[in-house]
């Protein structure tokens, strides 16, 4: 009872609390625990006039303004309010009224959450500003993250940087972020550089103009600040600014002819901010070294007058050694205002600053007017950017529509791809061949004593390849360790040496000798060997005997997405580098390799909506739920990219096994085009068969005066004269004897003149194969296609090869017909059951990613993974129209000109494919560059189910066709 009333009286405290005539700041407070201060001027004057602003800096203090000048940094994380690092920031913003807030790391909620408690409680909006030099990755996680600077110039398309830009604001303005610190404009001229590196463009002026303004261009098309750094250059060092002040001996001249051009682009372009560096220029400075952040000649003279740059100058952080350890925080910003700086970025004791600017001030060190000139410059960004008259909040609630979208993933995917760099290709190793390495091992080569640096590497490796093994040489490796991987490295077919090694401040940029030293003694195995490196591309000058080198530009998830497909031609390479790496590669180096193996991707990069997609889901589920069959898999193929690769259902109605996507189904009449029609293309290729030549050449139960004429053409037509199918199986059980009836049996037709469906030609067309190519049908669909084209789960009689592939197979009846009870990795078909599993019209397993890679080399015009499996001018014979009797291929099926097809209607009319009976389908639209594959097992229990299978086919590639983006 007590309890009640205790809530009771709470409650009306609080009704009785709003009700009466409360203030605004007195409730906020009481919601919040905080004040909120925003009694800054005239409420009655337009917040966006010029008196406005004017009434701001009259009715503001000297204090207050010259803590407006100060920009301190946060963690844009969960805060408890009763935390340190809450009652600091609450004191600076409502006691010290600094200007802005720069975040540094932290999460999307978090950073929102607690921007709005700043901005609640400040006299004055906050400008809060930000380091996105790669996306909003680079400090919130969570966000989209995009390849270094270095890397999107090296894609050689200036879009990517401006994209890159775009989508960096657009997820910055989503986060109530005013300002990012980005672009580096610094020309990356000097290898050495440990703080530079690959957040530079290029090591060529121009390229960093062209890139680097580009970006700045998407930045401001949002509506955010962009700032170019760092002023006048900070690429040709070899000291790092955030541990010692760098001190660069070049001339006005040198400056204006490289250094200066990227900033003298970007100002003509119209950016409105600039931030300083660190550096010492002592010939510029009469022989001192005064730091360029403190250096009037280099920001008045050469930014202001020479450049004409009359904007907004940030400096870089005072917390930095080339500042802090020669100034105290007051004489710092003092100099820094003198010189020509307007914000304060980070200073190392903002109070201790605060106070000593404003004594230097009643000390005649500087005057109030040049405190009022920078404090006015930054009233005047908040009035542009609407900060007064409004509450400033992020609505939260809709982060998610607007951050990490699935667009903004797909552009930062595309454009990690695009950066992959590959300047070496000794013994052509890529695009790597599984059939012809078949055991790779990685070892990854970290700094750090993680254990699982670059594991993401080998596991996505493993997608492509199915032997990778992987080590780590990290600061853990031990002798033992080193002795096994050489050990294991002369065992294998190839090695793979990833380089991890971070760009960490004031530490080596290169392998260490160690390291080098171990990875030589992997080198001298005379394996053929690929070096990866991530992050860092002067590593590959430390090991140049590698037959391959590959730069990702980053140790990211994101960019071992992007490299690895390009290991195994899984995508396009055509990036070049954009700097030199001395002795070793010239600026605009590069080979271009194309993409011709399946990537396994996301819809939006091939341009497919995902939530259309989301149809198929509930044609699939839909037809489960009417037992059209139990469980099914639908593959969609755009552009080489497995792009859609969904699971449903269960393997049988008892609803015990679920389908996984990887799950391997009886192809049945598919059996057809992937098998015999394929091998019959390949022995064509290679002159062994012509499409002309007379059945009875290969079997001389044909030369009959009814059959002697029948050729190739027409059993692949299905115009032979020969009967759909006979039953066979009721009086005759052995492989000989059926082929012994087939080859007897009359015809129903004259040759050429009817076109009927037929399985008998086609079992007898897989005889033919097999005595043309000296070996079994089976073996030569195998060694020619499935092996070599990483067509792991393709087999005849899978049930003799793997008891693992055995358990993914869902069954396909019970038969009672001819007692064989569960049909389950066993063939369907009873025609092909009793040729022993291996016939021309049935008999082939395979999953949805392998029927995608045929699919894929089938677009591709016969290539696959650089290969090539077929001749171009078979392909498109093979699978355009050839007969006046029906709409078919050779052996193909084509979509039907007219009434309704299972190809959809969608498909365009360039579509061939093929159907099995126990439900499988996949047609390929050649037009759309797509294919579309359906894998069920309808015949399960009988085959009375799965009546309606057919308009399923057509509106699942309906719905696939209809997520095309225009």
């Amino acid at each position: 009872m007590k309890g009640l009333l205790k809530i009771i009286s709470i409650c009306t405290f609080f009704a009785l609390s709003i009700s009466m005539p409360l203030t605004a700041q007195s409730l906020t407070e009481f919601l919040f625990g905080q004040r909120v201060n925003k009694s800054y001027t005239d409420p009655a004057l337009d917040v966006t006039s010029e008196a406005y602003l004017d009434s701001v800096i009259t009715n503001t203090t000297l204090k207050e303004k010259i803590g407006q000048l100060f920009f301190v940094p946060a963690e844009g994380r969960f805060t408890n309010r009763d935390s340190r690092n809450f009652r600091l920031l609450e004191e600076l913003v409502e006691d010290y009224n600094v200007g802005g807030i720069i975040f540094m790391r932290g999460d999307i909620y978090g950073q929102a959450v607690l921007t709005n408690k700043l901005q609640r409680m400040a006299k004055f909006p906050l400008w809060i500003s930000q380091d996105m030099e790669f996306g909003a990755a680079m400090r919130i996680s969570g966000t989209t993250r995009f390849t270094p600077a270095m890397g999107v110039a090296a894609t050689g398309n200036k879009r990517n940087a401006f994209m890159m830009g775009k989508i960096t604001a657009l997820e910055a303005k989503a986060l109530g972020v005013h300002q990012v610190y980005a672009p580096v404009l610094d020309v990356n001229n000097n290898p050495d550089n440990p703080v530079i590196n690959v957040r530079s463009f290029s090591g060529d002026p121009n390229m960093v103009s062209e890139y680097g303004t580009a970006f700045i261009q998407g930045v401001q098309s949002e509506g955010i600040v962009a700032t170019a750094k760092h002023f006048p250059g900070h690429g040709d060092t070899d000291t790092d600014s955030h541990t010692d002040l760098p001190v660069v001996n070049h001339s006005y001249e040198r400056l204006d002819s490289l250094e200066l051009i990227p900033f003298r682009a970007a100002i003509d372009g119209g950016i409105s901010s600039v931030m300083s560096a660190h550096i010492a220029f002592p010939e510029l400075n009469g022989g001192t070294y005064t730091p360029a952040t403190l250096s009037p000649f280099i920001l008045e003279q050469i930014l202001s007058d020479s450049l004409n740059f009359n904007g907004m100058v940030v400096t870089d952080g005072l917390e930095m050694n080339g500042i802090s350890s020669k100034y105290s925080p007051g004489q710092a910003v003092v100099k820094a205002l003198h010189a020509g700086a307007d914000i304060m970025l980070i200073s190392p004791d903002v109070f201790t600053a605060i106070n000593e600017v404003e004594q230097a001030v009643k000390d005649g060190e500087i005057t109030e007017e040049r405190i009022d000139k920078s404090f006015r410059k930054l009233m005047l960004w908040k009035q542009q950017y609407g900060l007064f008259g409004k509450s400033n909040q992020i609505d939260i609630s809709s982060l998610d529509l607007k951050v990490n979208t699935a667009f903004h993933r797909a552009e930062s995917d595309r454009i990690a791809r695009e950066s992959t760099t590959i300047l070496k290709n000794e013994k052509d190793l890529i695009p790597l061949l599984p059939s012809k390495y078949p055991e790779i091992m990685v070892i990854s080569v970290a700094d750090d004593s993680d254990g699982d640096t670059g594991s993401s590497f080998a596991r996505q490796l493993r997608d492509y390849h199915p032997s990778v093994s992987f080590h780590v040489y990290d600061k853990r490796t031990s002798e033992k360790d080193k002795r096994e991987m050489l050990q294991k490295a002369k065992e294998v077919d190839l090695v793979i040496l990833s380089s991890f090694i971070y760009l960490r401040f004031a530490q080596s940029i290169h392998l260490s000798d160690s390291q080098v030293s171990f990875l030589n003694r992997i080198l001298r195995t005379n394996k053929p060997s690929i070096l990866v490196s991530f992050g860092n591309p002067y590593v590959l000058s430390d090991l140049k005997n590698a037959d391959a080198h590959i730069l990702g530009w980053y140790n990211s998830s994101q960019q071992i997405s992007g490299v690895v497909p390009a290991i195994f031609g899984a995508t396009e390479v055509n990036a070049r580098l954009p700097i030199e790496i001395p002795g070793l590669y010239d600026l605009g180096e590069g080979i271009g390799i194309p993409h011709t193996t399946l990537r396994f991707g996301t819809p939006e990069e091939v341009g497919l909506d995902h939530n259309k997609l989301f149809e198929i889901d509930r044609i699939v589920n839909e037809a489960i739920r009417d037992s059209v069959f139990p469980g099914a898999v639908v593959a969609v193929v755009k552009d080489g990219v497995l792009a859609y690769n969904e699971a449903y259902g269960y393997q049988t109605y008892n609803k015990t096994n679920a389908i996984k996507n990887t799950d391997v189904y009886d192809l049945a009449s598919i059996t057809k085009v992937l098998a015999t029609t394929a091998s019959t293309m390949k022995l064509i290729d290679e002159g062994k068969m012509g499409l002309e030549d007379p059945v009875s050449k290969f079997i001389p139960e044909f030369n009959t005066p009814e059959k002697k004429n029948i050729t190739v053409r027409d059993i692949l037509l299905h115009q032979t004269g020969l009967p759909p199918f006979r039953v066979y199986v009721d009086s005759l059980k052995t492989r000989s004897e059926i082929i012994k009836a087939i080859k007897n049996e009359p015809l129903t037709y004259e040759p050429r003149t009817q076109y009927v469906y037929s399985d008998l030609g086609m079992i007898l067309l897989a005889e033919i194969i097999a005595d043309v190519s000296g070996q079994p049908f089976d073996r030569y669909a195998r060694s020619e296609f499935y092996f070599p084209m990483n067509m792991y789960s393709t087999f005849f009689n899978p049930s003799k090869n793997s008891r693992w592939l055995t358990r993914r197979i869902p069954p396909t009846e019970i038969d009672t017909v001819y007692k064989r009870g569960l049909v389950q990795a066993q063939v369907h078909d009873e025609r092909a059951f009793y040729l022993d599993g291996i016939a021309g019209h049935a008999g082939l397993f395979s999953s949805a990613i392998d029927v995608a890679k045929f699919s894929t080399m089938l677009l591709n015009d016969g290539t696959y993974a650089g290969q090539q499996y077929l001749k171009p001018e078979t392909v498109r014979m093979f699978t355009t129209k050839q007969s006046e009797l029906s709409g078919r291929g050779l052996g193909f099926d084509r979509k039907s000109p007219s009434g309704f097809t299972t190809a959809g209607s969608n498909a365009s009319e360039d579509t061939f494919g093929h159907l099995g009976f126990t439900g499988t389908s996949f047609w390929i639209d050649r037009k759309k560059n797509m294919a579309v594959i359906l894998l069920t097992n309808r015949t399960y229990p009988n085959r009375s189910y799965g009546s309606t299978i057919s308009r399923i086919r057509s509106r699942v590639a309906d719905a696939a066709y209809s997520a095309i983006m225009n």
